[in-house]
């Protein structure tokens, strides 16, 4: 190991140098060049590549677990320790995640609060496609100011199947992610959409567009993060991922950039745990093929 870790950076280090800090001798790094690689040198070399675009892909996000899976998707047999340690030799280290969300939410208003019909079931299996859709808002930062994201979430999927952004937090946010989340999916009369008790969700508008499509209102308790951790996550998945690695200096920038990251990204390609790491779309067409 410790020659292979010489032949790897001869380029950045004398020989001599590194042979004596790592006390081996010079005629045995030598002997060691001469000598055929073996079988598992050569797929290690073969898996290592792969495993190094797949890291890339993922905007330096993903860890062992779901690099490993990018591997066996592409035919390569391995295990999650052999990734796990090819990342480590390499230096491949998922970016370590920096909490940033806070609330948009204002509960302070007259309107009704709906009951909470979904009481924290969020287990895929648990649940039919289009029986359950989760909501939430959230804030982009940019250096022209701030802009807010509504996302639906098909809880069944994990797929994020309408989104909307906007400058203020009128209710409008909220009603434009609602409506192209019903114009892709045109569910049947009965389903839920969760969300927080934020004053969008309770208003007059957003309750008369549920009742034209036949969907019942649900609301999470008072201060209560839990209960709509479905959309909590997705929304921390992309601050990590897509939002906390730019400084984007206009809206305009972050609008193409959350657009791609869930319309080319999230939904047709980046590996959900909840979901047997398979993406989002993925699980949605094998769900769509076995009905």
């Amino acid at each position: 190991m410790r020659y292979a870790v010489i032949a790897r950076h001869r380029g950045e280090f004398p020989v001599r140098l590194m042979c004596r800090v790592l006390d081996v001798s010079v005629a045995g790094f030598y002997a060691f060049q001469r000598r055929p690689a073996s079988w598992r040198a050569i797929v290690d070399d073969v898996l290592m590549a792969h495993v190094r675009l797949a890291f890339a892909a993922s905007g330096d996000t993903y860890g062992a677990p779901r690099v490993h899976q990018e591997l066996r998707a592409a035919g390569l047999p391995t295990s999650t320790k052999r990734v796990a340690r090819l990342m480590r030799t390499a230096g491949l280290v998922a970016r370590p995640r920096r909490r940033r969300r806070v609330g948009t939410t204002d509960s302070r208003h007259p309107d009704p609060i709906a009951p909470n019909r979904l009481g924290r079931a969020f287990d895929v299996h648990g649940v039919a496609r289009d029986q359950v859709w989760v909501s939430d808002i959230t804030y982009v930062p940019t250096r022209e100011g701030f802009l807010y994201l509504a996302a639906v979430i098909e809880l069944r999927s994990r797929r994020c199947i309408g989104w909307a952004m906007r400058e203020t937090l009128e209710v409008d946010v909220v009603l434009s992610a609602l409506r192209m989340a019903t114009t892709a999916r045109r569910p049947a009369p009965g389903l839920i959409v969760h969300s927080d008790r934020g004053s969008q969700y309770a208003s007059a508008a957003f309750r008369t567009e549920l009742a034209v499509h036949g969907m019942l209102a649900s609301m999470s308790g008072a201060g209560n993060c839990y209960d709509n951790a479905v959309a909590e996550s997705f929304f921390a998945t992309l601050e990590w991922e897509c939002i906390q690695p730019n400084d984007w200096h206009t809206k305009d920038e972050a609008r193409r950039a959350i657009f791609r990251y869930i319309e080319t990204w999230y939904n047709p390609h980046r590996r959900h745990s909840t979901l047997g790491y398979v993406s989002p779309a993925e699980y949605d067409a094998q769900w769509q093929a076995a009905a």
